[in-house]
């Protein structure tokens, strides 16, 4: 009992989830993503290796992406700033100073010497107090015995000398250097010993720094050197360590850049900024959905389609990179997106697997250019399907396109010359933007096929398939029903001018109005326009068995076209093109011949369901009003119109055109088109006499 109670709780909620479509676009959606976040971690994220600074490496690390070597920058910084010199300002005061105290002792000592009041003795006692150090008593009678052009001479010379070293600049551990100078220079006088001496003992106390150091100005100088250094770039795949090589300084801090050293803060950083930007893309792109693409949105089975499209775009990107980035073939997903479910969702698409590819490649601009270029121009090549073999010229778009932007990124980057690794580079590139081409084409080609019939898809493909007059059911309908048939071809040409005015799948109006009737085929001689003996089986049944056996012609189109394995589009029009609409001959005789029954309408209806889309409606009212028109005995254009409008009326009355999302402007649409083309077939003709008419078709005969 128990077991039974469990069997019917999961039947019941597999029931549930069945219906709550919600719920399965909700794990539809998460199922995606992580698949998705798993391709990226597996892909984005580095592996981590466990490494000690001068122990070997027990495996062989290339760089995964481009990055920036901060280590050998940061040597190179220091090495610019190191050789700026540091920043001293002078101080012109300290010149002055000394020149000032020189020409005042100077000045003393004439004054000493030339005033006639005092003795020798008294003059040299007064210039030994004038002198700042110790002087011999020789040495300040040689000054006071000296002529006086003599002393401003020496006066005139010491100047100049401490002018020209002091402009030199003296730095606070320079002051003895520049004293030595000084007293070299003096040495070269031409005077005695003791007016050379006094020179150097004049000087001496004034000789001091005047270069001041700015630390300030040099550190801003030693700044600018190091913004002047260019990043040392390390490219993708270039050897890091080897392995058994023992690991430097400089490896380890070029792995630790890459997050490669396991137990860094990336580990989990990293997935966590991984996991955000993957969920706002997701976001986004489901917004984008939402609002443009909607009825992707409301289909679980759709967006499955949709996510398998790009997990299999994607397997095939993370292979590519194996290769080279520019052989990535997000082509493929677009291709298959633009032709199952139009050019608005495949944009949104190309995008995201652009910016996948800037994920598994580190951010390489290049590659991320090739795939969106290359995307973007397969949704303009099979936009316009008109045969399978289209998506191969889609392919070659693409191909002429990668190869295009990967000369054009070269010369950008300045990666082309004639140096023979350059150009087999370039070749290399260009040989991968070839075959991202070709096998975006091969792959899409063949998955096409097996996509749509496992997700029950219509594409424009199948439907020009569908229109080829070689299909069996088409050239059975032309054989065992050729009143049929060629009413559905006129059918098809009201519905596709319809379809086209009112912005509808001219398409699917088209092939869907060829297979409308299919159901007809099972017993043929029953409808009017296969009537060809004039033999009515009608008048030998009941209106309502007659009723029945119209009525169930929908009903036995779809079975018949679901062994045919028809598309669910066609099918869908083949039971809807009449809704639930009257039986309208066969009730008014089953009234005319009913005496004191009652007449049930319900039994003379079709069962439905109504239309559901606008081709659907479009092919109802198409269909309506060519058997209408073909019925009028005299189809004037006015009459033509009167009826064409009087039909749609009785149909949009009746409630047929309720769950076909048709606006009443577009039902005006509609039936101008309607007029438009039954206006053509049924336009009055000129009436030839018949001798005119005889005389004609002899002129005709014998131009022939």
């Amino acid at each position: 009992m128990k077991k039974n109670k469990t069997f019917s709780d999961l039947f019941n909620r597999s029931i549930a989830f069945k219906d709550n479509i919600r719920l399965q676009k909700l794990l539809i959606t998460a199922t995606l993503f992580l698949v998705i976040y798993g391709l990226l971690i597996i892909v984005s994220m580095p592996a981590r290796y466990d490494l000690t600074v001068g122990r070997p490496s027990h495996r062989t690390i290339y760089a995964p992406r481009d990055f920036i070597d901060e280590y050998s920058t940061e040597q190179l910084r220091e090495q610019a700033a190191d050789a700026v010199p540091d920043v001293y300002d002078y101080n012109p005061a300290v010149l002055e100073r000394a020149l000032r105290e020189i020409g005042v002792f100077f000045d003393r000592v004439v004054e000493i010497k030339d005033n006639p009041e005092l003795g020798s003795d008294q003059k040299v006692e007064m210039v030994l107090r004038e002198i700042p150090g110790d002087l011999p008593y020789s040495t300040a009678e040689a000054l006071v015995a000296a002529e006086r052009a003599t002393l401003r001479d020496l006066q005139g010379r010491l100047n100049n000398t401490v002018q020209n070293v002091f402009e030199d600049g003296i730095k606070e551990n320079e002051v003895d250097r520049a004293m030595r100078q000084i007293s070299q220079e003096i040495a070269l006088y031409p005077f005695s010993a003791n007016l050379k001496r006094v020179a150097e003992i004049v000087i001496e106390p004034y000789v001091s720094k005047n270069m001041l150091y700015n630390a300030q100005a040099t550190e801003e100088q030693r700044e600018q050197a190091r913004a002047e250094v260019e990043p040392v770039i390390i490219l993708r795949n270039t050897l890091l360590v080897s392995e058994g090589e023992p690991v430097t300084d400089r490896q380890m801090a070029q792995l630790e850049n890459l997050g490669l050293i396991r137990g860094q803060q990336a580990d989990y950083l990293g997935y966590i900024g991984l996991f955000t930007l993957l969920l706002i893309i997701f976001v986004l792109v489901g917004i984008y959905i939402n609002i443009f693409v909607n009825e992707v949105y409301k289909k679980p089975n759709l967006l499955t389609l949709m996510g398998l499209i790009f997990i299999i775009t994607m397997i095939f990107a993370v292979a590519a990179t194996y290769f080279s980035g520019y052989l990535i073939p997000v082509a493929i997903g677009v291709i298959l997106i633009t032709v199952m479910f139009g050019y608005k969702l495949a944009v949104i698409i190309n995008l995201v697997l652009a910016l996948m590819v800037g994920l598994i490649t580190g951010g390489d601009f290049t590659f991320i250019l090739v795939a969106l270029a290359g995307g973007l121009v397969s949704i303009y090549a099979v936009t316009r399907l008109s045969q399978r073999s289209d998506l191969a010229r889609a392919g070659f778009y693409v191909v002429v396109t990668n190869v295009a932007v990967i000369i054009s990124t070269h010369l950008f980057f300045g990666n082309v010359s004639f140096e023979q690794d350059s150009l087999v580079n370039l070749g290399y590139s260009m040989a991968a933007g070839v075959g991202n081409g070709l096998l975006s084409a091969v792959v899409a080609i063949g998955m096409l096929p097996y996509l749509e019939s496992l997700f029950g898809v219509t594409t424009s493909i199948t439907l020009l398939e569908l229109s080829n007059p070689n299909h069996p059911l088409l050239r059975q309908m032309l054989m065992k029903a050729p009143g049929t048939y060629y009413h559905s071809m006129m059918v098809s040409n009201l519905a596709e001018a319809a379809a086209e005015a009112v912005k509808a799948d001219t398409l699917l109006a088209r092939v869907g109005s060829y297979y409308h009737d299919i159901g007809k085929l099972k017993r043929p001689y029953f409808f009017s326009e296969n009537q060809l003996s004039g033999e009515n089986p009608h008048t030998k049944l009941s209106p309502n068995l007659s009723a029945l056996i119209i009525g169930a012609h929908p009903k036995d189109g779809m079975e018949m076209g679901r062994k045919h394995k028809l598309p669910e589009d066609i099918l869908d029009i083949a039971q809807q093109h009449h809704g639930t609409s009257m039986i309208s001959f066969f009730y008014q005789q089953a009234l005319e011949n009913s005496e004191r029954e009652k007449v049930s309408a319900d039994k003379f209806r079709y069962e439905g369901p109504k239309p559901h889309s606008k081709e659907a409606a479009i092919i109802m009212l198409s269909d309506a009003v060519e058997a209408g028109v073909r019925s009028l005995s005299k189809p004037t254009s006015n009459r033509v119109e009167t009826m064409i409008k009087r039909m749609i009326r009785e149909k949009l009355e009746d409630g047929q055109l309720d769950q076909a999302d048709l606006t009443l402007k577009e039902l005006d649409q509609i039936a101008e088109a309607f007029v438009y083309i039954m206006s053509g077939i049924y336009h009055s003709r000129i009436e030839y006499p018949e001798k005119a008419l005889k005389a004609e078709l002899e002129r005709n005969a014998a131009v022939k």
